[in-house]
């Protein structure tokens, strides 16, 4: 019986990486994203490339309702769900704790924070039902140290670290694994998104050294969602072979 995997911010980065990954190795996908035309032009790829079944939900993990309305409606023959991945994040500014942007802390904390919690909430009777599950949390190295002008994001992430130790403690009576996945500097849209589009500024983040690209996640997040059921990793941390934690990147 094929397995199915749910990925939010499914239409580029990481989650894209993972959606493909998975796809190829003949999962059905439940996709999630803001961009819709993004987000269903990944869908007919991947059903097109690997003859696999794909439902695309379109929404906003920082809208509690409608994170609800959408994962509480999908249909019966899709509520057999494997893996919830939360990917859905991001980082915006860098900047001094007394400079930053009330806007920007917001968006994060909404979006890191309570969109990962507004949608592991939505999916988890689902998983509870069955009786066994796996939910995979995207972090970053900033959840484990707090760098120069890091502030609200670091915090995000660190809830995010906190947030999936909590899981682990109390969905154990249902069989359920968490694993967190922390990658550090990685090639994507992100630097693009922190920066607003600055792309100067965003290539400058990765230069001189080879980063973490999405498939790396992809293939380190399929091999954690892959091991027997007996077997969980807990916490993984993974950077380039050019950085060695948040603060120290040789170039």
């Amino acid at each position: 019986m094929s397995k199915t995997i749910l990925i939010t911010g499914a239409s580029s980065g990481f989650g894209k990486a993972i959606a493909e990954k998975f796809a190829a190795a003949g999962w059905n996908c439940i996709i999630t994203g803001r961009r819709a035309e993004r987000l269903n032009e990944l869908a007919a790829q991947l059903s097109r490339q690997y003859s696999i079944r794909v439902l695309p939900l379109v929404f906003d993990v920082q809208d509690r309702d409608a994170v609800a309305t959408a994962i509480g409606q999908i249909p019966a023959d899709w509520q057999q769900i494997d893996i919830l991945v939360n990917n859905a994040g991001l980082a915006l500014g860098r900047d001094p704790f007394d400079q930053a942007s009330l806007n920007d802390w917001d968006t994060m904390i909404n979006t890191n924070v309570k969109g990962l919690m507004y949608v592991t909430k939505a999916v988890l009777p689902y998983l509870i039902n069955r009786q066994k599950g796996h939910i995979i949390n995207i972090g970053s190295t900033a959840a484990k140290e707090v760098y120069k002008e890091g502030n609200a994001y670091c915090a995000s992430k660190h809830a995010v670290d906190a947030l999936s130790k909590a899981m682990r403690i109390d969905l154990l009576p249902h069989h359920i694994k968490v694993t967190a996945i922390h990658p550090g500097a990685a090639e994507t849209e992100f630097s693009m998104v922190r920066f607003k589009g600055d792309q100067e500024k965003a290539n400058l983040v990765y230069e001189g050294y080879k980063a973490l690209q999405a498939e790396d996640i992809a293939e380190i997040l399929f091999y954690a969602a892959n091991l027997p059921e007996h077997v969980c990793i807990n916490d993984l941390v993974v950077t380039c072979l050019a950085q060695a934690n948040s603060y120290y990147t040789h170039k």
